[in-house]
């Protein structure tokens, strides 16, 4: 019989901090969270043992094994930015085979916590996207721990004058050092049928705004893509899903550099 009793009153005890724990979450301010401190508290309050279960996102409490701890909070999710033309855009490609998606899945499974915001936009000159600078940093929610830029293309395939490109290219890089955002800048190829002199002076664009604002450089974000069978879609221009796995399997070394601490893949200058 005292043994029976002792089971109802545990019961009991755990009903009645279940009970405190809505009631103290519902009296909080909306959209308000509670810390795991006072959680844990409250948890131990319902029955001695009990234990809050891992901090993952979507992960639910639960009692655990006598003499279980509480496991840490998960790591902040860092915001990476890619900011570009159709390249990023993830064009005619589906929701997920884009680089965006695939970059973010690169990372995670890295074990980096990290969400990749698509900024792309199809068709975009380094004017336009000089143009949306401020409205796409204005509508995040956070400052990104990182930019991707990735730019100059069309600018090349319309071959609109290099000094053009690199002027606007030079204040997007200008306006994200004033904001103390860090950035890995992506360079871009011309195309032969240009002519030497373009290419030399359009080529060597992307080094020369990486030294001169002391950005991290990824050198072609084309590499292992261009006229290789089937890294391609039709128009010969731009890549297909097994080509943005090219591109996310090169590019993701850098990035997952500069989202660590002390990250190497991009200057400490920020």
């Amino acid at each position: 019989m005292r043994r029976r009793y002792g089971v109802w009153r545990g019961l009991g005890h755990l009903f009645l901090g279940a009970w405190a724990l809505a009631a103290t979450m519902s009296a909080a301010a909306p959209g308000a969270t509670m810390s795991a401190a006072a959680l844990a508290a409250t948890m131990s309050a319902a029955a001695p043992g009990a234990t809050m279960s891992a901090a993952a996102p979507g992960a639910t409490m639960s009692a655990a094994a006598p003499g279980a701890t509480m496991s840490a909070a998960a790591p902040a999710t860092r915001l990476v930015l890619a900011f570009g033309d159709s390249l990023t855009a993830g064009y005619q490609l589906p929701p997920g085979d884009g680089f965006a998606p695939q970059l973010e899945a690169a990372l995670r499974a890295k074990g980096i916590a990290a969400t990749v915001h698509n900024a792309g936009v199809s068709g975009d000159t380094t004017a336009q996207g000089r143009a949306r600078l401020a409205w796409v940093l204005t509508g995040l929610k956070a400052k990104p721990d990182l930019m991707i830029v990735e730019l100059g293309a069309n600018d090349m395939l319309r071959g609109q004058p290099v000094g053009t490109a690199k002027a606007n290219l030079d204040a997007i890089l200008s306006e994200l050092d004033r904001r103390h955002i860090r950035v890995l800048l992506a360079g871009m190829r011309a195309s032969p049928n240009l002519g030497r002199g373009y290419a030399a002076d359009f080529d060597a664009m992307y080094p020369a705004l990486a030294k001169a604002h002391g950005a991290a450089l990824y050198p072609f974000f084309m590499a292992g893509v261009v006229g290789v069978t089937g890294m391609q879609l039709g128009d010969g221009l731009h890549p297909t899903r097994a080509g943005v796995a090219v591109i996310v399997r090169g590019i993701a070394p850098q990035v997952a550099a500069a989202l660590t601490p002390h990250g190497s893949g991009v200057a400490a200058r920020k």
